[in-house]
């Protein structure tokens, strides 16, 4: 049948740019003793801009020229009320927010980059509260040191967030690996679902604007989230926390039944040979059990869905986003094979996994 008048839409992956934010919001929220190196917005010759530790960064206000197309937001993002009129707009109850603090806000400095994120997740928390069931904004964890990771994962807990996103790059050891054990034991506590965002993790294409490189660089990089994904399911983290939850966000969908086709398949073959962790429960079992994987605008993968599992997959309207289905994205779920799938796969699907996943009432 398809989307009913009155059916309840959830994104559970939208966006925080680092353009739509309060030009104030870390002069005002950082330790004095970081001011002087924190985030501030400047004027240039070509507008206000976002300086960090000396660094122009990207403009405020504005997005950079020539980046991604779409319609000017302006800080329409970053103010609750407004954010609201946009959504709206689209047809969606509820935004789940990433925030813009690794591929925009790049902070070379582990320490720097650390207090501006608790800071950001201060300023998300209060941005949450003006309607806590239709803004979801993710706190942002620091990466560098796990156990700086496990400190500020506690911490947002109690300021009431539900949900938070780490980063797999900006520390030695990947996040499967034992010094995150104490980690992950914390998300195990909390139950706060944790996201991994699609960006870092290309080796040979380097995206360039005006260039062949930057299509197909956009092409595949939701595929450099393969080695988290086998990561997290083959080194036990997941299985032996059953409370820990797994989101990979902007993954897409026709990748991953093969990846966990081939987890299935080489656990059988290495078997013998694993000294270390060996899995009690099939990788397909684990990824059901607990992995989560977000989606915008596919043909195919919806259609492999069935495959995927119908409650580990999200829509999302990537919003603000040049390739968002804003406004239209009521629209563009219509006009996708999703209703093929039947109206209760519809239904968790835009709605009811990421509202259960997030305690979205």
């Amino acid at each position: 049948m398809g989307l009913a008048p009155d059916q309840r839409i959830i994104s559970a992956d939208d966006h925080m740019d680092i353009h739509v934010l309060p030009p104030d919001l870390w002069q005002e929220r950082l330790p004095r003793a970081w001011r002087e190196r924190g985030p501030r917005v400047e004027e240039t010759d070509d507008g206000p801009f976002w300086i960090v530790d000396g660094q122009q960064l990207s403009p405020s206000g504005r997005k950079a020229a020539g980046f991604i197309r779409a319609d000017a937001h302006g800080f329409r993002p970053g103010q609750p009320g407004t954010r609201i009129e946009d959504m709206d707009k689209d047809g969606i109850h509820t935004h789940v927010i990433y925030s813009p603090m690794t591929t925009q806000m790049r902070i070379a400095d582990g320490e720097l980059r650390a207090v501006c994120q608790a800071a950001y997740n201060d300023w998300a928390a209060e941005f949450n509260a003006a309607d806590p069931n239709r803004l979801v904004c993710l706190a942002d964890i620091p990466s560098h040191d796990p156990k700086a990771a496990r400190e500020e994962l506690l911490r947002v807990a109690k300021l009431g967030h539900r949900g938070a996103i780490i980063h797999q790059f900006q520390h030695a050891d990947p996040i499967f690996e034992d010094s995150w054990h104490p980690f992950w034991d914390a998300v195990q506590e909390t139950g706060l679902p944790i996201s991994i965002h699609l960006g870092p993790g290309m080796h040979s294409l380097k995206p360039q604007l005006g260039s062949w490189r930057m299509p197909a660089f956009v092409a595949v990089v939701p595929m450099q989230l393969d080695e988290v994904l086998a990561g997290m399911i083959f080194s036990g983290i997941l299985e032996k926390r059953p409370n820990a939850k797994l989101v990979l966000g902007e993954a897409g969908l026709g990748w991953i039944p093969y990846v966990v086709e081939r987890c299935e398949h080489e656990i059988d073959k290495y078997w013998d040979t694993i000294r270390d962790h060996r899995l009690e429960m099939r990788p397909k079992d684990i990824f059901a059990r607990q992995i989560f994987v977000t989606y915008e605008d596919e043909q195919l993968g919806v259609e492999l869905i069935p495959r995927i599992g119908v409650g580990n997959v999200m829509w999302a309207s990537d919003y603000p986003h040049g390739d968002s289905t804003w406004p239209n994205s009521r629209k563009a779920i219509e006009d996708s094979p999703l209703a093929s799938l039947g109206d209760d796969a519809l239904q968790r699907i835009v709605a009811d996994n990421c509202a259960e996943l997030y305690g979205i009432e």
